[in-house]
């Protein structure tokens, strides 16, 4: 790819030579792992904040999404809603466990901190390589790429994450089994869970470049329809282990509208190439 951006750009600016963007490539890395690597330093004297506010508050029954649920279930007159305290503690089984996850964590963290510095500096790198129509194009790209991805974030942070949480924390199998989770378990699931819902959540985003390739259309979409409610509902049902019909549902809807959206934009993209 990088290969690929610097010859574009060697044949744009015919005063450039090849080695000049290379050294602009090297600048490029260099400031976003110095980037990356500060954030992390300062991310890691935030350790209270980081782990209490963000990592370990869902295991809370404060957190808000199980105050908004208990006052929707006093709304609609259903204890059900209102799901109680979390009945288990976090347990580290090695010597260095908490240590690690430390600089994991704040690795991780300064990663997150640094990507608007990093997204600013790869676009000042590519932008001579693009003509004025794709700046265009390749901004409001972007732009929606980030929105959908921190959208998807959020989501599954503050809705699957808590529901996953409290279904797996306070299941049992007996009277006679305590929960103990261990912190890699439990910072694992509160790692991939929101990536994981972020990066399902790119579904409209692929489906644009899809249609603009033509190995999509939105016939095909629509055709599809009836197997992608079965898809969602399969998809709905591993990421909420719960039995719970209405938390599935919760997830499922957002799904299938990610579908039907991705329909909308196919159609999108192909009145503007029949109107080219």
């Amino acid at each position: 790819m990088f290969k690929f951006l610097l010859s574009k750009l060697a044949d744009k600016k015919e005063d450039v030579s090849f080695w000049e963007h290379v050294d602009a490539l090297r600048s490029f890395l260099i400031k976003s792992i110095l980037a990356i690597f500060l954030f992390s330093v300062i991310t890691f004297f935030l350790k209270d904040f980081i782990f209490n506010v963000i990592i370990l508050y869902p295991k809370s029954s404060d957190f808000i999404t199980y105050r908004v649920f208990c006052k929707l279930g006093n709304m609609l007159n259903t204890d059900s809603l209102c799901m109680g305290d979390i009945d288990f503690s976090l347990i580290n089984l090695s010597l260095g466990g908490q240590f690690r996850w430390h600089i994991i964590i704040s690795l991780i963290s300064g990663l997150i901190v640094a990507i608007p510095f990093i997204l600013w500096q790869l676009w000042h790198f590519v932008r001579p390589a693009l003509k004025s129509e794709e700046i265009r194009y390749s901004k409001r790209a972007i732009f929606y790429i980030i929105f959908l991805f921190s959208f998807g974030l959020f989501f599954g942070y503050y809705l699957i994450l808590p529901l996953t949480i409290q279904f797996l924390g306070n299941y049992v199998l007996s009277d006679q089994i305590t929960n103990q989770i261990s912190i890699n378990s439990y910072i694992s699931n509160v790692c991939i869970i929101p990536l994981s819902i972020g990066i399902i959540f790119e579904l409209p985003a692929l489906v644009y470049f899809l249609s603009k390739t033509e190995i999509v259309s939105s016939e095909f979409l629509r055709k599809k329809r009836k197997y992608s409610i079965i898809v969602v509902l399969i998809v709905a049902a591993i990421i909420t282990p719960s039995t719970d019909a209405f938390t599935m549902m919760v997830v499922a809807l957002p799904l299938y509208a990610l579908y039907e959206i991705s329909i909308f934009i196919a159609c999108r993209v192909e009145k503007k190439k029949n109107k080219i």
